[in-house]
């Protein structure tokens, strides 16, 4: 017989409270024609972007964190020093070690909760968001702090036709605490490595800091490029629309429920063709509300599907209670979607 105690956590962990944070700064897709061949009509008919928010200097991945995290903690109604751990999922914070979660629990005055970075990529909040429900119905914490966040301007490679208008920057937070009744439904998450290479950093951080310019790729003036993201844009889209709608239809079918009683679907902001199509497969009905953030945000990456949960929630499009599908999918390429209860 075993001496361990068993673990005594809540029955069930739900999403209480959630905030956001955009830089100030607004780019247009303008901006973005200076340095590409295209047009604001080709960018807007392949990904329906209009716009996107880049940080500035003082608005740090950490800077951004603790924003959004602090307007989750109000909604959430809860103090920081109540917060047991802090999961953040970013890959553009550039400090090796320490993780940055350490910093952002400090400021945000929580009393030393554990805290550590995930890399997951765009599908990095449906990881924490899985992490933190179990840690809550495990015991080991009351309250969890996910944040995603990202300051991808910085690994946006200007002059990349194929990906420069995408990108964009932000943070998204959501606190979990426990719940009476079921209101994150189970995680079908997994990878697929074998793919890893359609969406990747250019080139490693050791190859960039060997300085070998006949390994590294080279501005229009023949100036070694900072490591970017790039990828291979068609194969990614099908990826995303073929096999990503079959994984949203496990989740629902995981949660035991059907398109027909969702109220909300918050699929990863990659790509308004990617969104329109997922719809269109999973055959959702006209009731249901589904987030297009992606049209003023752009692609954040991690802190994509809680950017657009808080606003669907802020402008009244969406409401506290309601049954949402959120999805999120890259580069891994990874993914994880699931069903929950609006907070």
């Amino acid at each position: 017989m075993s001496k361990i105690k068993p673990s005594k956590g809540a029955p069930y962990a739900r999403i209480l409270g959630v905030g956001g944070y955009r830089p100030t700064r607004v780019v247009p897709n303008e901006v973005i024609l200076e340095k590409i061949d295209s047009s604001d009509e080709w960018i807007r008919s392949r990904s329906g972007i209009s716009t996107r928010h880049w940080a500035n200097d003082e608005e740090t991945v950490a800077m951004m964190s603790v924003e959004a995290s602090g307007k989750a903690i109000a909604d959430a109604g809860i103090r920081s020093e109540q917060i047991g751990a802090v999961v953040v999922s970013t890959v553009s914070h550039f400090a090796q070690t320490p993780a940055i979660a350490t910093e952002i629990a400090d400021r945000l005055g929580t009393q030393k909760a554990a805290a550590f970075d995930i890399s997951a990529g765009c599908a990095g909040f449906g990881y924490g968001l899985t992490l933190a429900k179990g840690m809550i119905v495990e015991g080991s914490a009351e309250y969890v702090l996910v944040i995603g966040v990202e300051r991808l301007s910085d690994l946006t490679d200007l002059e990349d036709r194929a990906t420069a208008f995408l990108f964009g920057d932000g943070a998204g937070a959501v606190v979990v605490g426990p719940a009476q009744e079921p209101a994150i439904g189970p995680t079908v998450w997994g990878s697929e490595g074998d793919k890893a290479g359609t969406i990747k950093q250019t080139v490693p951080w050791d190859t960039f800091r060997s300085g070998d310019v006949s390994q590294l790729p080279v501005d229009s003036e023949g100036n070694v490029k900072f490591p970017a993201i790039t990828q291979e844009g068609q194969a990614v889209f099908r990826w995303a629309v073929f096999e990503m709608a079959k994984v949203a239809q496990q989740a629902l079918d995981a949660a035991g429920v059907s398109a027909d009683d969702l109220d909300v679907f918050i699929p990863h902001q990659a790509n308004e063709r990617i969104i329109d199509s997922m719809v269109k497969t999973l055959k959702l009905p006209e009731h249901v509300t589904v987030a297009r953030d992606v049209r003023t945000t752009g692609n954040t990456s991690a802190a994509s599907i809680p950017l657009a949960m808080e606003r669907l929630l802020a402008t009244g499009e969406a409401k506290s209670g309601d049954t949402a599908l959120v999805i999120g999918f890259g580069a891994g390429l990874v993914y994880a979607a699931t069903v929950v209860t609006l907070p």
